[in-house]
Protein backbone atom coordinates (compact mmCIF):
# COMPACT_ATOMS: atom_id res chain seq x y z
CA UNK A 1 0.00 0.00 0.00
CA UNK A 2 0.99 3.61 -0.24
CA UNK A 3 1.08 4.28 3.51
CA UNK A 4 -2.29 6.01 3.69
CA UNK A 5 -5.07 4.51 5.77
CA UNK A 6 -7.84 3.12 3.65
CA UNK A 7 -11.51 3.60 4.30
CA UNK A 8 -12.68 0.35 5.98
CA UNK A 9 -15.97 0.63 4.08
CA UNK A 10 -14.37 1.05 0.66
CA UNK A 11 -15.17 -1.82 -1.69
CA UNK A 12 -12.38 -3.20 -3.84
CA UNK A 13 -12.03 -6.25 -6.08
CA UNK A 14 -10.69 -8.17 -3.06
CA UNK A 15 -13.54 -7.24 -0.70
CA UNK A 16 -15.47 -10.42 0.19
CA UNK A 17 -19.15 -9.53 -0.20
CA UNK A 18 -20.93 -12.33 -2.07
CA UNK A 19 -22.49 -15.33 -0.36
CA UNK A 20 -22.09 -18.66 -2.11
CA UNK A 21 -25.51 -18.58 -3.81
CA UNK A 22 -24.83 -15.16 -5.35
CA UNK A 23 -21.27 -16.15 -6.32
CA UNK A 24 -22.62 -19.29 -7.98
CA UNK A 25 -25.15 -17.25 -9.93
CA UNK A 26 -22.58 -14.63 -10.99
CA UNK A 27 -20.07 -17.27 -12.09
CA UNK A 28 -22.59 -19.53 -13.78
CA UNK A 29 -21.64 -22.51 -11.60
CA UNK A 30 -23.53 -24.64 -9.10
CA UNK A 31 -22.91 -23.87 -5.40
CA UNK A 32 -21.67 -27.44 -4.91
CA UNK A 33 -19.03 -26.84 -7.60
CA UNK A 34 -17.86 -23.76 -5.68
CA UNK A 35 -17.56 -25.86 -2.53
CA UNK A 36 -15.53 -28.46 -4.44
CA UNK A 37 -13.22 -25.79 -5.86
CA UNK A 38 -12.74 -24.46 -2.32
CA UNK A 39 -11.87 -27.95 -1.02
CA UNK A 40 -9.37 -28.41 -3.86
CA UNK A 41 -7.82 -25.00 -3.21
CA UNK A 42 -8.64 -23.60 -6.65
CA UNK A 43 -10.64 -20.65 -5.29
CA UNK A 44 -10.38 -19.92 -1.58
CA UNK A 45 -13.01 -17.43 -0.44
CA UNK A 46 -12.82 -15.58 2.85
CA UNK A 47 -14.85 -16.86 5.78
CA UNK A 48 -17.24 -15.13 8.12
CA UNK A 49 -17.15 -15.64 11.89
CA UNK A 50 -19.77 -18.39 11.41
CA UNK A 51 -17.51 -20.08 8.76
CA UNK A 52 -19.73 -19.04 5.84
CA UNK A 53 -17.99 -18.40 2.55
CA UNK A 54 -17.75 -14.85 1.21
CA UNK A 55 -16.56 -14.34 -2.36
CA UNK A 56 -14.97 -11.20 -3.81
CA UNK A 57 -15.24 -9.88 -7.35
CA UNK A 58 -11.75 -11.28 -7.96
CA UNK A 59 -12.92 -14.70 -6.74
CA UNK A 60 -15.87 -14.56 -9.18
CA UNK A 61 -13.49 -13.75 -12.04
CA UNK A 62 -11.25 -16.65 -11.00
CA UNK A 63 -14.25 -18.99 -10.92
CA UNK A 64 -15.10 -17.96 -14.48
CA UNK A 65 -11.50 -18.56 -15.52
CA UNK A 66 -11.53 -22.04 -13.94
CA UNK A 67 -14.77 -22.86 -15.76
CA UNK A 68 -13.36 -21.61 -19.07
CA UNK A 69 -10.13 -23.60 -18.70
CA UNK A 70 -12.04 -26.71 -17.70
CA UNK A 71 -14.87 -26.64 -20.23
CA UNK A 72 -13.38 -24.84 -23.24
CA UNK A 73 -9.74 -25.93 -22.99
CA UNK A 74 -10.30 -29.40 -21.49
CA UNK A 75 -7.75 -28.91 -18.70
CA UNK A 76 -8.24 -31.03 -15.59
CA UNK A 77 -8.57 -29.45 -12.15
CA UNK A 78 -5.00 -30.36 -11.11
CA UNK A 79 -3.71 -28.60 -14.23
CA UNK A 80 -5.91 -25.59 -13.54
CA UNK A 81 -4.59 -25.40 -9.99
CA UNK A 82 -1.03 -25.42 -11.30
CA UNK A 83 -1.85 -22.71 -13.87
CA UNK A 84 -3.33 -20.52 -11.13
CA UNK A 85 -0.27 -21.06 -8.91
CA UNK A 86 2.07 -20.14 -11.76
CA UNK A 87 0.02 -17.05 -12.66
CA UNK A 88 0.18 -15.94 -9.02
CA UNK A 89 3.92 -16.55 -8.98
CA UNK A 90 4.39 -14.54 -12.18
CA UNK A 91 2.34 -11.66 -10.73
CA UNK A 92 4.44 -11.69 -7.54
CA UNK A 93 7.66 -11.73 -9.56
CA UNK A 94 6.46 -8.88 -11.77
CA UNK A 95 5.66 -6.85 -8.66
CA UNK A 96 9.13 -7.60 -7.28
CA UNK A 97 10.79 -6.60 -10.57
CA UNK A 98 8.86 -3.31 -10.53
CA UNK A 99 9.93 -2.73 -6.92
CA UNK A 100 13.59 -3.47 -7.69
CA UNK A 101 13.47 -1.28 -10.82
CA UNK A 102 12.18 1.63 -8.76
CA UNK A 103 14.92 1.06 -6.18
CA UNK A 104 17.54 0.90 -8.94
CA UNK A 105 16.30 4.15 -10.48
CA UNK A 106 16.48 5.80 -7.06
CA UNK A 107 20.02 4.54 -6.48
CA UNK A 108 21.09 5.70 -9.95
CA UNK A 109 19.66 9.17 -9.31
CA UNK A 110 21.47 9.35 -5.96
CA UNK A 111 24.71 8.25 -7.61
CA UNK A 112 24.35 10.91 -10.32
CA UNK A 113 23.75 13.59 -7.68
CA UNK A 114 26.82 12.50 -5.75
CA UNK A 115 28.89 12.38 -8.92
CA UNK A 116 27.75 15.91 -9.82
CA UNK A 117 28.71 17.08 -6.32
CA UNK A 118 32.19 15.60 -6.72
CA UNK A 119 32.63 17.25 -10.12
CA UNK A 120 31.45 20.57 -8.69
CA UNK A 121 34.12 20.33 -5.97
CA UNK A 122 37.02 20.13 -8.43
CA UNK A 123 39.55 22.93 -8.21
CA UNK A 124 39.40 24.97 -11.38
CA UNK A 125 42.92 26.45 -11.01
CA UNK A 126 44.57 23.14 -11.80
CA UNK A 127 45.60 22.41 -15.36
CA UNK A 128 45.16 18.89 -16.63
CA UNK A 129 48.47 17.10 -17.14
CA UNK A 130 48.92 15.61 -20.54
CA UNK A 131 51.83 13.27 -21.08
CA UNK A 132 54.16 14.38 -23.88
CA UNK A 133 54.87 11.90 -26.60
CA UNK A 134 58.37 10.45 -26.02
CA UNK A 135 60.95 10.19 -28.78
CA UNK A 136 62.97 7.09 -29.35
CA UNK A 137 66.18 8.63 -27.91
CA UNK A 138 67.19 7.45 -24.47
CA UNK A 139 69.14 9.73 -22.17
CA UNK A 140 70.90 8.27 -19.16
CA UNK A 141 72.18 10.56 -16.44
CA UNK A 142 75.18 9.42 -14.48
CA UNK A 143 76.33 11.64 -11.67
CA UNK A 144 80.01 12.45 -11.42
CA UNK A 145 81.96 10.69 -8.74
CA UNK A 146 82.97 13.04 -6.00
CA UNK A 147 86.67 13.90 -6.01
CA UNK A 148 88.41 14.14 -2.69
Amino acid sequence: MDGRRRNPYELTDETPVYVISVAAQLSGLHPQTLRQYDRLGLVSPDRTAGRGRRYSARDIELLRQVQQLSQDEGINLAGIKRIIELENQVAALQARVAELSAALEGAAATMQQREAAVHASYRRDLVPYQEVQQTSALVVWRPKKPTD
